[in-house]
């Protein structure tokens, strides 16, 4: 890369928080970069007192604003131990924590947001639903749900790339490439490859079986050429192609195979794609028992 990775960088200072700053030294950054470290002092909308017969006050502490500055200090001082060469700066705001994260990474422009898997709030969670979701859901910048484990930092990582031959597929596996991982780390390609739907019939039979056979070769075409680069920059790869539901065959292979990281695109195929699986992404960074990076392209 000329210019430096520019991360944007949730903390909470929640246990999650804490294996996600762990993470970090687990997920082929570079030596250099920009780094911001946002912390929310949380903000919430109370509903209405009709809701639920219950009349909701939340009010912020006095000190919460020092605390969260003091969290964010914590966590750069964490991340400066790990990536000494790294320029990072602070940000403690007010509001909602997923609004915030994606109003800064709009602004800002980041390589990478990451967050941990869950935050802090109960109450949060219940009015506004995962943080990580929805950073997921709304942050035009790639994002990594970190789930950090404890490993030696320079054993071998072991990586699954979710393969459907689409764009933001070709992206993760670009991003694979670009960082910077321990020698004999393994990549692990997964694709789970078309059949007819049951509930099919009649005329749309014959067009969806010809559409299904095309993209199946051609998601063939795209595994073996995703492995020749893999292969050719160093990694040990491996691949699987199987008749199953994308969601539950790309958790069970990376559980099965024991992944550090799953990385995919942000978007499957197209609306028809949408239409029988719904978001493979999310359900996977629901789902998965290792972090997840949701790739998308430039």
């Amino acid at each position: 890369m000329k210019e430096r990775m520019k991360i944007l960088i949730g903390y909470d200072g929640s246990d999650c928080s804490e294996r996600m700053l762990w993470d970090l030294k687990h997920a082929g950054l570079p030596n250099q970069a920009e780094a911001v470290v946002m912390t929310v002092a949380e903000h919430w909308l109370a509903p209405p007192t009709s809701f639920g017969g219950v009349d909701v006050h939340l009010t912020e502490a006095p000190d919460e604003g020092q605390n969260t500055r003091t969290m964010a200090a914590q966590a750069q001082s964490l991340i400066a131990y790990q990536f000494p060469e790294w320029n990072i700066t602070t940000e403690a705001v007010w509001g909602t924590p997923a609004s915030k994260l994606v109003e800064k990474a709009d602004d800002w422009k980041p390589d990478l947001l990451v967050v941990g898997s869950h935050g802090r709030g109960v109450v949060g969670r219940f009015f506004l639903g995962s943080v990580s979701q929805k950073v997921l859901h709304e942050a035009h910048c790639s994002v990594r749900i970190a789930r950090g484990v404890v490993k030696e930092t320079a054993s071998p990582t072991r990586i699954l790339i979710a393969l459907d031959g689409s764009k933001g597929a070709r992206a993760a596996v670009d991003a694979v490439i670009a960082r910077q991982w321990p020698a004999e780390s393994q990549v692990h390609l997964v694709n789970a490859t078309w059949t007819v739907p049951p509930i099919t019939a009649g005329r749309m039979v014959a067009p969806i079986t010809d559409w299904i056979a095309q993209e199946n070769a051609r998601i063939k075409t795209a595994m073996e050429a995703a492995t020749a680069r893999l292969q050719g920059a160093g990694f040990i790869t491996s691949a699987v192609l199987e008749e199953d539901e994308p969601k539950d065959l790309i958790c069970k292979e990376a559980e099965r195979w024991g992944a550090d990281c799953i990385f995919m695109g942000a978007r499957g195929m197209g609306p028809v794609e949408r239409l029988m699986i719904g978001s493979v992404s999310s359900g996977v960074a629901a789902r998965a028992h290792c972090s997840v990076e949701i790739v998308r392209p430039a």
